[in-house]
């Protein structure tokens, strides 16, 4: 076997390609679309919940009534036929009915009213008096329609659970505005009487008085006729007073209810709830930073070599890990990789190849497992080495499949079956046959000074010692990461694949453990992404079974 040191060989990431903080069109798609599913189902999940709520609610009528203002706001003086109030400031009848006054009448006449039934109209009462209290009044509405000169329409709308009842419950308010609007016009005319009334009052105080001559109680009496006769003045002009508003049509009762409509209350939460969700999902892939697709891992300049699909936990669980990818058809992800490892390792036998990972949990021993299936299927013999000397996995991966296991002579005779024992003795070394073509060197029991027994300096020889009888060498080791044992092993291998997961593995930690690789001369050979959505593999199959091997496990 021939093994050489490639750090040489590491390509640099390039100048100008740091751009994963660019996000494009593609991509914010494709993350929408793989949440898509579950943004269809809650929108359609919410939209019906709305439907069966808004079909319950009781049925809301709303009537309206119009009211005019002309604008003329002259005050007349006492001598005039008729006073009319002053015109109305923008916004002033908007909050006159929010406030008691209006809103009181309203209450008072509603309670008073005999048209309606009694519990209707403790109810209408009832909910105008806490809406006042709250002054949040959403039963009634005022609408204005003026000009710059402030002449217009008022429109007055109500809301009630019959037809009868909101059609009343307008007329009533816009009568109250009505009465509201007079009695700002009547407010001159009665202090004008008031005044008048004390100075009648003064002057028969007055002419009660002894020490009045002639010619004062003369004048008091011409001053006291003239204050009758402006009092008698007032009071006819109290009688024509009127304010700036009229009443232009009466409210009509409605046939048909406003609310509730759980049709389109169903429709607006289910594109509220697509446009949220996909707004969300959208922004969640913006700001992702995981390793989505091979495109993210081109901007390192090293080849994606493959990309395997995720199994379904429930049959790795069942099957274990090299049955279950054969059964889910794993075959062409496993191929591709397999062709892809094998061109640019060459056709030399014993070649020497280390599977790692950033981090625990991104699937490295599960595919080195299946890929020496892979291996093994085309005619390959290959030995896994379990250099994960903290937890090795390999052992647990093969004895799923419960078969009594043969043990085949390394080196040697007799003597170590881990990893860790065949570094402290290297010249008597025993593999496990796990299927045919595939051996198996276990890490052993979990150690934490695993890098005593790694730094060797023969550990390459070692390696090529063992390897000599194998086509391939595959050797599972730690995270990059995580521990240094996966950077003293990797000197000694013709190259290392990097193992990602999608959506899991940070862009961020595959720059660092590949600036670590660079700096302790580990030759990389590209990336295998790992346990990627089966929606996003669909155009890439093919339609053909797997053939099953010869020699089956049992």
């Amino acid at each position: 076997m021939t093994l050489s040191r490639q750090s040489d060989q590491f390509p640099p990431e390039r100048p100008g390609q740091d751009t994963e903080n660019e996000i494009d069109l593609v991509t914010l798609w494709q993350g929408v679309r793989r949440r898509l599913p579950w943004i269809v189902l809650v929108a359609a999940l919410l939209a019906g919940v709305v439907y069966l709520w808004s079909r319950v609610q009781p049925n809301v009528y709303e009537a309206s009534s119009s009211l005019i203002t002309t604008g003329n706001g002259n005050v007349g003086s006492l001598r005039d036929a008729l006073v009319t109030a002053p015109p109305l400031p923008e916004g002033a009848l908007q909050e006159a009915l929010q406030g008691p006054i209006v809103l009181g009448e309203v209450i008072r006449r509603v309670r008073q009213d005999d048209r309606l039934a009694p519990e209707m109209r403790a109810e209408l009462a009832n909910k105008l008096q806490q809406e006042l209290q709250m002054r949040r009044v959403k039963t009634l509405d005022l609408q204005a329609r003026l000009d710059p000169g402030g002449n217009g329409i008022y429109t007055v709308t109500a809301q009630g659970p019959t037809p009868q009842a909101a059609a009343l419950l307008a007329d009533i308010t816009a009568q109250a505005l009505l009465n509201w609007d007079r009695g700002r016009a009547l407010q001159g005319v009665q202090r004008a009487e008031n005044s008048l009334r004390a100075q009648l009052a003064e002057i028969d105080r007055q002419l009660q008085s002894d020490t009045l001559n002639a010619l004062e109680r003369q004048t008091l009496v011409a001053a006291r006729a003239t204050a009758q006769r402006n009092l008698a003045q007032a009071s006819i002009q109290a009688e024509g007073a009127s304010g700036s508003l009229e009443l232009v049509a009466p409210a009509v009762v409605p046939l048909k209810p406003v609310a509730p409509k759980p049709l389109r209350n169903a429709v607006l939460t289910a594109l509220l709830v697509l446009l949220l969700g996909s707004g969300v999902a959208a922004l969640r892939t913006a700001l992702d930073r995981t390793v989505r697709s091979e495109d993210d891992l081109l901007n390192f300049g090293l080849p994606t070599l493959g990309v395997i699909p995720r199994l379904r936990k429930r049959d790795v669980v069942f099957h274990g890990i090299v049955r279950a990818a054969r059964q889910a058809g794993l075959y062409e992800a496993v191929g591709f990789l397999r062709v892809n490892l094998l061109t640019r390792l060459g056709v030399h036998s014993g070649k020497c190849v280390m599977i790692s990972s950033t981090a625990p949990g991104e699937g490295k021993s599960s595919l080195t497992a299946t890929l020496a299936d892979g291996l093994a299927t085309s005619g390959q013999r290959v030995l896994i080495i379990d250099a994960d000397l903290r937890r090795g996995t390999q052992q647990e991966v093969w004895d799923k499949y419960e078969r009594e296991h043969t043990w085949h002579q390394l080196t040697g005779t007799g003597g170590a079956r881990t990893f860790q024992e065949a570094l402290r003795q290297p010249g008597n070394v025993q593999v496990m046959e796990a299927e045919p073509e595939v051996h198996v060197l276990p890490a052993g029991p979990g150690i934490h000074d695993s890098l005593a027994l790694l730094n060797r300096p023969d550990l390459g020889d070692l390696l090529r010692r063992w390897g000599q009888a194998y086509d391939v060498v595959l050797i599972d080791s730690p995270p990059l990461l995580a521990l240094a044992d996966g950077l003293v092993i990797g000197k000694y291998v013709d190259g290392v694949l990097l193992v990602t997961e999608e959506g899991k593995t940070s862009l961020q930690a595959v720059r660092q453990a590949l600036r670590r690789a660079g700096g302790a001369g580990v030759p990389i050979l590209g990336f295998i992404l790992n346990k990627v959505n089966v929606s996003a593999q669909e155009a890439r199959t093919y339609g053909y079974g797997y053939l099953p091997r010869t020699k089956e496990i049992r």
